[in-house]
């Protein structure tokens, strides 16, 4: 029998795909940037079932590629070229463990979609913080294994810091069990935070326990025109200053990426009458009206114009205006889909450095490809901006973009790299930037990491060629 006969046997056909038109879901990103080919695609409904694939995987030799929600940018879900690989889905896995509403916990299965764990903690009055804006069909199994970041880590913190234990599928079919809704738990080492992050290497993640905050129905917004990226560095501090832990996101925003914006998404508008060169969206958010979320906007807002670091500024009036100036902000990725081929980059500096580095990198991107756009955009809080490039809109070309596509990275990441930072703020590594961080990487770390992977997946068969270039 072959290995898709002995899934079959166990799991039902139902759960075993096989027929191309059914794997082609399976075989490409959603942006069309790389591509694989299962050998099956198994779609399991519980745990049990996600343990017995691997298991019999595991027996017969075959390795195995986790898929979560399919809106990754670096490889990390698609199998390679070979046809052995099978691709493990675990979109059927959808329910909502249990809310515990005075623990501030919900546990919930790895499939279910980050807008549905946002919903079911909304139910009962509270928060679960991560924003992304794939969060329509992202899965939170896929956010703790890539540790995805957002709209709200300034606050929050990253998706690590957002969970408190996890169930996981070990490379031989094991399940290990450490869903304990714990905030202290000194009992060794800590596994949970060793998976989160991981990219599915050295495990499948099937439910996790997370932790929930208190409602924020509240908000005073901001877009705000800037003179430059520096201004937005020391705004931030004015903001901080005024607005404390209310202040739940400071986004930044070239005003290519708002034109790429304004070409594409329905129902955008350009909030001023004329251009800028950089732009704000600035966030504070609270239970009730008490806190004074508007009077410590507008006392930021005012030593902001003050200081000369605020040059305009739209507050929005509305839940309905709040929305808009955040499509502004949000409809950039898929934006630039409609615009040809983009190189994504998802870097991070120290907060200080990022106008160093934005300048610096320009300088270097226009002497590799002399006319190419930097669609820039992030979260200036936490030092991480998307550096997305993409050919000129006049005359430039897709095919000479994409064959300067690894000088173009070396440009940004030696920039990055220079200033202690991370060529990888949020989207982890995959194999789109796998050789890159080896590269850019302490040896001893590497070694590390490899001591970790040889004793959780000593065969390598658990989404064998992400993180860790072979040997």
């Amino acid at each position: 029998m072959t290995v898709i006969d002995d899934l079959t046997s166990a799991l039902g056909p139902g759960a075993v795909l096989t027929e191309p038109d059914d794997l082609a879901a399976y075989s490409t990103d959603w942006r069309g940037a790389g591509s694989g080919r299962p050998h099956c695609v198994v779609r399991p409904s519980a745990t049990a079932e996600v343990a017995t694939a691997v298991r019999l995987c595991h027996e017969a030799g075959v390795a195995v590629v986790p898929h979560g929600g399919g809106t990754g940018l670096s490889g990390g879900a698609l199998p390679d070229d070979s046809g052995t690989q099978v691709v493990l889905s675990l979109a059927r896995m959808r329910r909502v463990r249990e809310v515990d509403a005075a623990g501030d916990t919900l546990t919930v299965d790895a499939g279910v979609v980050l807008a549905d764990v946002q919903a079911a903690a909304e139910a009962v009055d509270r928060l679960f913080p991560l924003s992304l804006a794939s969060e329509g069909s992202c899965t939170i199994g896929g956010n703790l294994a890539t540790n995805a970041g957002g709209t709200a880590v300034l606050r929050y913190g990253m998706a690590r810091e957002l969970v408190l234990g996890l169930e996981v599928v070990l490379a031989d079919g094991r399940v290990w069990d450490g869903l304990r809704p714990l905030r202290k738990d000194n009992t060794g080492y800590d596994l949970t935070q060793l998976f989160c992050g991981s990219e599915g290497t050295l495990g499948i993640i099937t439910a996790a326990t997370l932790r929930l905050f208190p409602a924020t129905p509240r908000h005073a917004t901001a877009w705000l025109a800037l003179p430059s990226v520096e201004a937005a560095v020391s705004l931030l501090g004015q903001v901080r200053a005024r607005a404390g832990q209310s202040l739940a996101a400071y986004e930044l925003v070239s005003r290519e990426a708002l034109d790429t914006v304004l070409r594409h998404v329905p129902g955008a508008r350009d909030p001023f009458g004329e251009r800028h060169d950089w732009y704000a969206l600035v966030e504070l958010s609270g239970a009730t009206d008490d806190e004074g979320l508007e009077p410590a906007l507008e006392a930021a807002l005012t030593a902001g114009f003050e200081a000369s670091l605020v040059t305009d500024a739209v507050v929005a009036g509305s839940p309905t205006q709040r929305e808009s100036l955040w499509l502004l902000r949000e409809g950039i990725s898929e934006a630039q889909n409609h615009d040809g081929a983009s190189l994504k980059h998802d870097v991070s500096v120290p907060v200080a450095l990022l106008p160093d580095l934005l300048a610096d990198t320009a300088g270097r991107l226009e002497a590799v490809l002399p006319g190419v756009r930097l669609v820039t955009y992030g979260h200036v809080g936490d030092g991480n901006v998307h550096h997305n490039l993409a050919a000129a809109l006049d005359g430039g070309s897709d095919d000479d973009l994409r064959a300067a596509a690894g000088d173009l990275a070396d440009a940004i990441y030696d920039a990055v790299a220079e200033r202690g930072g991370s060529i990888s703020a949020e989207h982890g590594l995959g194999t789109a930037k796998r050789d890159a961080n080896a590269a850019r990487t302490d040896p001893v770390e590497l070694d590390l990491m490899r001591s970790i992977k040889q004793a959780l997946d000593p065969d390598g068969l658990m989404n064998p060629g992400k993180v860790l270039p072979p040997r």
